[in-house]
């Protein structure tokens, strides 16, 4: 019984050890497990990357103001690698906003979206969005699109994506 419970407490801290790699935000989590099981659905490699980030999190350093505001990034070192996913803090006001922005920004690192698809197209991977509720109440559709239109996707399935995608930051 001793070493069924010390094996039990070996196995926990080993876990425990592996998911402090990555600092999550809680306010992300439930989000982050929803897409990170689309990819395990959609056969899209995700753990290696995901331990290569210091940080996913709700930040209120991104750029804010009354023409235009950044609602989310991928932050990067002196490298340019990607150290970091930033959600806005203005995007929790709404939980549909911020389930977009999370989705959009997600789909940038672990989807290898390196551009945005159109300016303003009702789309998760656009630049802007005019109606975030329009995106929320069509979300299967928008899930699928963004996966089986993603580079990752494309990637692992042989294929060549047509793009006209706009370049990001």
């Amino acid at each position: 019984m001793k070493k069924i419970i010390l094996l039990m407490l070996l196995t926990l801290s080993i876990s425990n050890v592996s998911a402090q790699d990555v600092q999550i935000d809680g306010r992300l989590q439930p989000l982050l497990n929803e897409f990170l099981a689309l990819c395990k659905q959609y056969d899209i490699q995700y753990h290696d990357k995901l331990f290569k980030l210091e940080s996913i999190d709700i930040v209120n350093t991104l750029p804010v103001s009354e023409n235009s505001s950044t609602l989310g990034m991928l932050r990067r070192d002196e490298n340019r690698t990607v150290v970091a996913i930033e959600i806005n803090w203005m995007a929790q006001l709404d939980s549909e906003i911020l389930k977009v922005v999370a989705f959009h920004e997600f789909a940038h690192y672990f989807l290898e979206y390196s551009t945005h698809i159109c300016d303003d197209c009702g789309e998760i991977m656009s630049v802007v969005n005019s109606s975030y509720f329009d995106i929320v109440r069509n979300w299967d559709h928008q899930v699928r699109t963004l996966f089986e239109d993603s580079p990752a996707y494309a990637k692992r399935y042989g294929y060549v994506v047509a793009s006209n995608q706009l370049e990001t930051n």
